[in-house]
């Protein structure tokens, strides 16, 4: 695994273009843009800001599968005709956004179809992103899981490569619902790092100096070779399968 993958976003020009097509908003950081279960209608593109999509678990916890960021959608189950949103979605910090209907979107597609098809790409970008993700939470251990997070939280936050990356108490609930962990799995791997010197705490704050050299912590080839995943038969036995 490199040390940073490349960050694909839909480019400036498209995001213009297609204001003629939407609708902006602007939303305060914690503000609730949608909740799951509720009719969705075409898709949502940040502007700027961030936008967290979490699952709610259980009471006090969630699982956050996305993050989308400047140049990032979300929201496009609602291009499925009666569809309704998966996910809760809110405002991470202060935040802006440009909704396409479904036929704002065709309306874009028809007129201007290099614009429309630039988004369509960004959409087919962020769901690999999401094989990916299901990939490495059904073969990597918790460790590789957090490591690979950071690595993304660095690639949204736009870090120079020598400049740290600074975990506060709310970005670390954050990262554990990333990881999609307890926050007891992720201190210990967090003190193991601590003691290995790729990461310094003070108090409730993690700093991470070299994200890089965090990420060569993950096995090299992990993404390139296949892995062996345990089935489970309805006899109880176990079945090996490849990933």
């Amino acid at each position: 695994m490199s040390s940073k993958r490349p960050v694909t976003r839909l480019a400036p020009d498209a995001r213009a273009a297609l204001l003629a097509y939407g609708a902006r908003a602007t939303w305060p950081g914690g503000f609730a843009i949608y909740q799951r279960a509720q009719p969705a209608d075409g898709v949502f593109v940040v502007l700027s800001g961030r936008v967290v999509l979490r699952s709610r678990v259980k009471a006090g916890r969630g699982f956050v599968p996305v993050v989308a960021a400047e140049g990032e959608t979300f929201g496009a189950e609602g291009l499925i005709p009666g569809s309704s949103y998966v996910t809760d979605a809110r405002a991470e910090e202060a935040s802006e956004t440009l909704h396409l209907s479904a036929a704002q979107l065709r309306s874009c597609l028809r007129e201007q179809p290099l614009v429309g098809g630039a988004l369509l790409a960004q959409l087919m970008v962020e769901r690999s992103a999401l094989l990916e993700k299901l990939r490495e939470l059904a073969t990597l251990s918790v460790e590789e899981r957090l490591i690979a997070s950071v690595v993304r939280m660095a690639d949204q936050s736009g870090l120079s490569d020598d400049a740290p990356l600074v975990l506060g108490p709310a970005q670390y609930r954050l990262l554990c619902e990333l990881v999609g962990a307890t926050r007891e799995s992720v201190s210990l791997v967090f003190n193991r790092l601590v003691s290995a010197g790729l990461v310094e705490r003070e108090g409730t704050t993690f700093s991470v100096p070299d994200v890089g050299a965090l990420a060569k912590r993950l096995s090299a080839t992990w993404v390139e070779e296949d892995t062996a995943v345990p089935m489970t038969r309805e006899d109880g036995g176990s079945i090996a399968t490849r990933a």
